[in-house]
């Protein structure tokens, strides 16, 4: 009988804790430094597509900025084309190297091919929200599309309204995902952000955030950070080709557990 009351006990234990479990594997694909009609690049992110859409369990793609190499308008649709043959919805995160206002696209333009292309895109501004399996995700933007560059900078409207979100969603594990990293073991003055504190500041100030994702830097970074877990992916132009899968898992009363691979892409053999 005592033995029966144990198992009992520790089933219940188990179910409860499922219960409250909450668990998301996407696909981080960063700086892809896309070129409309140069064959390697093309065949690169072709070959990623079809990749991801042999892995199994993922929710959904998110492509965190640099999607071009430089902002010219005949290089997106191409972009976008490819994508579209991903099995799973994709997310777009602006990059440094996407938007220039004064001699190419701006970031309404980006969004307006975006949308060209993929009818059920539906987000018309670089800063968004969307939920998956329990988790709400905050897309972050900090390019500079007036005189563009390799800092990022975080408007004071757009720290304002990532504030506003993380309050909205205290509740909920929040990912955050951005093209600029904010934490990083790499360090380049370069391509830092400008006056990163004032962002670093709101994140002190709610526990519900579980991780940052980001690229830019074009290496593998991650570093845990009051509780935050940053994560900086390289680009998926290195040699071989690499993109990365993160599985978070989050259980009520227990620190969220998060898993990275960095996957490599195989080209077909010449």
């Amino acid at each position: 009988m005592k033995k029966n009351i144990i198992l009992t006990l520790f089933f219940s234990i188990l179910l409860q804790s499922s219960v409250f479990a909450s668990v998301i594997k996407f696909a981080q694909v960063t700086d892809t430094h896309f070129i409309a009609k140069d064959e390697y690049r093309t065949e690169v992110l072709e070959q990623t597509i079809k990749d991801i859409n042999k892995t199994n369990g993922l929710e959904f793609v998110v492509f965190t900025g640099d999607n071009l190499d430089s902002p010219h308008a005949e290089y997106l649709p191409q972009f976008i084309n490819i994508v579209n043959k991903l099995d799973i919805p994709y997310y777009i995160v602006i990059g440094n190297h996407d938007v220039f206002r004064n001699n190419g696209l701006s970031k309404a333009e980006y969004l307006d091919i975006v949308k060209d292309n993929n009818v059920f895109y539906k987000y018309k501004k670089p800063n968004y929200v969307f939920k998956k399996n329990g988790f709400v995700f905050i897309v972050v933007d900090g390019a500079k599309e007036i005189i563009p560059g390799s800092v990022g900078y975080y408007k004071k409207d757009t720290l304002e309204w990532l504030d506003t979100q993380l309050k909205k969603y205290e509740k909920c594990p929040v990912v955050i995902l951005q093209h600029f990293p904010l934490v990083s073991t790499k360090e380049l003055k370069s391509h830092d952000v400008y006056q990163k504190e004032d962002y670093l500041n709101i994140l002190d100030k709610h526990d519900n955030v579980v991780s940052v994702v980001a690229g830019h830097l074009h290496v593998n970074s991650e570093v845990m950070r009051n509780g935050v877990y940053h994560i900086t992916s390289p680009t998926l132009l290195s040699t071989p080709p690499v993109y990365k899968i993160i599985t978070i898992t989050t259980t009520k009363g227990f620190s969220p557990m998060i898993y990275t691979e960095l996957k490599e892409v195989e080209m077909p053999e010449k």
